[in-house]
């Protein structure tokens, strides 16, 4: 329980990002590179600062910083979400392999770095709050005039700004919104679990927060508990693989892909029952007729 614990707030913050960005109408394939820039700003803040916390707002700003390039693109130049998103994943590949080698003179492992204090139990502060924000999410979305806004231009951006929603302005804050949750989650990654940045995160974990938020049903409480699920395969299959490496079965690699198999099968069962919000990821034009 408390791995999973653990290993499951990268995954739920940035399955909530994925949430709120696609609740209001912008597909978000980008959440892979956004934590990927989370995780690699809170190890840079929090080595340079010499505090974990300053690192976890650093991790959150480059998350929001990422998003805030991919709203650029969809919203302002109606660029193709999907191949934006894309594009900032291949960009945080290369950039931050570029400035882990030119910062920490690697291209494996930055220095380690200061990381968030743990309690008697051995978690974090934001493994809590990983239990504790899906519920305040799914009831401000759910249950408030702004969250009602934000599904609404989700749903039907045009019927909403007739009503007065700026819908543009509203998407874009959604979509940067999201960027910092994604932040937020790499940032775990870095100084909440690992305590240094590693070239390899987050590892497919912004891919697997996706499926997720599919799996969820674009809900902050059914992305949260799929996030719980994957974190569990993954580790399962860490106890497997130590407890199969003991007795010497070779089995790693093929429970290093248990977790990546699991989130494919689920969302091979699961997607023909699902139904995205009616405008995610059509582009909104405020001066056509229709």
């Amino acid at each position: 329980m408390n791995l999973v614990l653990d290993f499951a707030a990268p995954l739920v913050f940035a399955a909530l990002g994925g949430v709120l960005s696609e609740r209001a109408g912008v597909v978000n394939i980008g959440l892979e590179g956004m934590m990927r820039f989370g995780a690699f700003g809170a190890a840079a803040g929090a080595i340079a600062s010499g505090s974990p916390w300053i690192g976890l707002a650093c991790g959150a700003l480059a998350g929001a910083a990422a998003a805030a390039l991919h709203a650029l693109l969809s919203l302002r130049f109606r660029a193709n979400q999907v191949v934006s998103g894309i594009a900032l994943n291949l960009v945080a590949l290369g950039l931050v392999t570029y400035l882990l080698q030119s910062i920490f003179g690697s291209a494996g492992v930055s220095p380690e770095a200061p990381s968030l204090p743990r309690d008697r139990f051995g978690h974090t502060a934001l493994a809590y709050a990983a239990l504790v924000v899906p519920v305040l999410f799914q009831l401000w979305l759910s249950r408030t005039p702004a969250g009602l806004r934000v599904r609404a231009v989700g749903e039907h951006p045009r019927a909403a700004a007739t009503l007065g929603v700026r819908v543009l302005p509203l998407r874009a804050v959604c979509v940067v919104c999201s960027g910092l949750l994604a932040g937020i989650g790499g940032a775990t990654l870095s100084v909440g679990i690992l305590g240094q940045f590693d070239a390899r995160m987050p590892a497919g974990q912004g891919f697997m927060a996706l499926a997720a938020v599919v799996f969820g049903r674009w809900t902050p409480l059914g992305a949260a508990g799929a996030a719980f699920f994957f974190a569990a395969a993954d580790a399962l299959q860490r106890h497997l693989s130590l407890t199969l490496h003991a007795a010497d079965l070779r089995l790693d690699g093929l429970f290093l892909a248990l977790p990546y198999a699991l989130t494919l099968l689920v969302l091979a069962l699961g997607i023909g029952r699902t139904r995205a919000p009616a405008a995610d990821g059509i582009p909104y034009d405020p001066e056509a007729r229709t």
